[in-house]
């Protein structure tokens, strides 16, 4: 049984590319489970809960429950990373942002490294942790002395290998937020039994780090299918933070939900719009 998922952010009202998604991941499972991912309280609303619930019901997609709620799982994040932390897999970082900037463009810095790892070899300070603000990141290099570059395999079956480039200290929890994407995506698919990962291009080069992790956690490995991008005709993405059109100001413009479904899964998008492969 293909088992596959769709976890939106409430951080805004579903747009078009949430309704692609969403429906390429109904049609491609036996069994469609929703997450809501609302660990970021700054930015996640009640009422955008609401309105994803409301907007896959006008679209005519149907899902399995129980709905599983991150903010209700940061025991489980907790746990992974503690299971890391014991290994030697994780630390504590210090770093800010400026801190993280001002590295790179040093002499030394480098530049093609998202992050230089200067607190990967600083000891365990249980007062220092208990008293400053800090992040918890992924110790790449020991845990790629562990399981080598991960693999990963996408639907059609085609097999991809990581790069030692795709991989580096990620983030695993930050100051204000227990689990990072990578750590909660990985605990919460293995937890709902998902079997492939149904989601955008633009989110392939996620797919190193989290296959990474699966292996470090004895997490069960899924294939994924990583679907092209709807944007609007000049290439741009479509956006939440750009306002870009809802699927609610479609429905109150007359749009037939199930309707818009059965084009999107053929290939056909509204005018204005366009598919693209990230």
């Amino acid at each position: 049984m293909i088992v596959t998922r769709f976890a939106p952010s409430p951080s805004g009202r579903l747009h078009l590319g949430h309704a692609y998604s969403a429906a390429i991941g109904r049609a491609a499972g036996d069994s469609f489970r929703l997450r809501i991912e609302d660990l970021d309280q700054t930015r996640c609303k009640p009422e955008f809960v609401d309105g994803i619930f409301e907007d896959l019901r006008w679209l005519g997609i149907d899902w399995d429950e129980p709905v599983l709620v991150q903010s209700q799982r940061t025991a489980h994040y907790q746990a992974a990373r503690d299971d890391l932390r014991a290994r030697g897999l994780a630390y504590a970082c210090f770093c800010t942002r400026a801190d993280i900037a001002q590295s790179l463009t040093a002499p030394h810095g480098d530049a093609a490294t998202s992050y230089p790892g200067t607190c990967r070899h600083l000891p365990d300070d249980p007062e220092r942790r208990a008293s400053t603000p800090h992040s918890w990141r992924l110790n790449s290099a020991a845990a790629l002395e562990l399981t080598g570059l991960p693999t990963w395999t996408e639907h059609d079956g085609r097999t991809f290998s990581a790069k030692a480039e795709d991989i580096g200290d990620a983030i695993l929890a930050r100051k204000d937020a227990p689990a990072s994407y990578h750590l909660s995506c990985v605990v919460d698919d293995a937890e709902s039994g998902v079997t492939m990962v149904v989601r955008g291009a633009d989110l392939r080069p996620s797919t190193p780090i989290q296959r990474l992790l699966q292996q470090l956690l004895g997490l069960p490995e899924p294939a994924y299918l990583h679907h092209p991008l709807i944007t609007h005709l000049d290439g741009r993405r479509l956006a939440k933070r750009d306002l870009a059109p809802t699927l609610a100001a479609m429905r109150d413009a007359g749009v037939d939900g199930p309707t818009l479904v059965r084009q999107l899964l053929a290939g056909e998008v509204p005018s204005g719009f366009r598919l693209q492969d990230a």
